[in-house]
């Protein structure tokens, strides 16, 4: 069997950013949008498991989380025609970064610090890195991992789209890049 590279149009998109930026949200809504499957990687780990990711966390720790995120990006990254979010940590390790942006369209959901606050409320007591974390300790966090997401193939600044305005922009804007794309015949 001969195995030919995907086209651009083929490759599955990744949905990367920071957490609560609404890479899961939009991604689902995309997928439909694109007639794509959607992958959430953190509910895959939390199958793998039959645990929330919070006792994931508290359970095994989080190398072994990490250990299994890498397993299952791997996996998915070298699928086609899906949209894959990946957590907001998942590209602190290079391989993640590495199998996404050689095998698929890399998103980057960018959001400001100000607005990601407004939505401190709604993630704390699902994300086990926030846990216990100051505002000052949470806005370091987030500043830290910024230089991370720049290893992209779209930067998409997602403060001022509700979340289908967001999936039907970024629908819009990969079906134009398909097309100016497209080999010619």
């Amino acid at each position: 069997m001969l195995n030919f590279p995907l086209s651009v149009r083929e490759k599955s998109i990744v949905c990367t950013g920071f957490m609560g930026a609404g890479k899961t949200t939009v991604g689902k809504l995309l997928a439909r949008r694109l007639y794509r499957d959607f992958i959430d990687i953190d509910e895959e780990i939390e199958k793998a498991f039959g645990l929330p990711i919070p006792e994931i966390f508290k359970t095994y720790g989080e190398n072994v989380f990490r250990n299994k995120e890498r397993e299952l990006i791997k996996a998915f990254a070298s699928q086609p025609l899906l949209v894959i979010s990946v957590g907001g940590g998942a590209f602190l390790q290079e391989e993640n970064r590495r199998n996404c942006l050689e095998n698929c369209t890399v998103l980057y959901f960018d959001i400001s610090w100000d607005s990601w606050k407004e939505r401190i409320h709604v993630l704390t007591e699902t994300r086990p890195l926030l846990k216990n974390k100051t505002l000052q300790e949470m806005e370091q966090l987030f500043r830290e991992r910024q230089p991370i997401y720049a290893a992209n193939h779209s930067h998409f600044q997602v403060d001022d789209f509700e979340a289908m305005e967001a999936a039907d922009y970024l629908a819009d804007s990969l079906k134009l890049s398909w097309d100016i794309h497209a080999p010619q015949a």
